[in-house]
């Protein structure tokens, strides 16, 4: 199935009925039994694991928490451009992303509170190529800028309620 047909597919779906445009995704997390840092990470029918380096009191078995969101940053920004080439008409070869993010410590281990725990600053650096012209792959931008959702979480407030039971 063509990204088009995912579009024209979902386009018709939400058409009858706007309800299917809402969606919900869970992920269940675990700290591995023996471990201070090691997190076992249920996604559907798929598993990872996130830790820290040993800097941040981990075993690096994994990931940190912050790669991960970087990681899922990057992978957001490469699966939207193929999304929005295709609706947009527009011929991708190859799209490559990197993400970098600066996160100050003082943060998150409490040492200066006026400091805050997560980013900074994150810079995306993607790399297009194909056959269209500049002007078409700012326009390419410009849509994935407005349409993925993992930036939208990096700009803007999203609403979290954490419970304990």
């Amino acid at each position: 199935m063509s990204l088009t047909d995912v579009i024209d597919g979902t386009r018709e779906a939400v058409q009858a009925d706007p309800h299917n445009a809402a969606v919900s995704f869970s992920v269940d997390h675990e700290l591995a039994a023996g471990t201070a840092t090691v997190v076992d990470v249920r996604v559907r029918d798929h598993a990872f694991t996130v830790d820290e380096p040993p800097a941040l009191g981990g075993t690096d078995k994994a990931a940190n928490p912050v790669e991960y969101a970087l990681a899922a940053l990057g992978s957001c920004q490469v699966i939207t451009y193929q999304f929005w080439a295709a609706r947009l008409g527009i011929q991708l070869d190859a799209v490559r992303v990197k993400v970098d993010g600066d996160l100050d410590l003082h943060g998150f281990f409490g040492f200066n509170e006026a400091t805050r725990p997560g980013f900074s600053k994150v810079r995306v650096s993607v790399e297009l190529e194909g056959p269209a012209g500049a002007d078409r792959y700012e326009e390419l931008r410009r849509a994935v800028d407005e349409h993925c959702p993992v930036l939208d979480l990096f700009r803007n407030e999203t609403p979290v309620t954490t419970t304990i039971s």
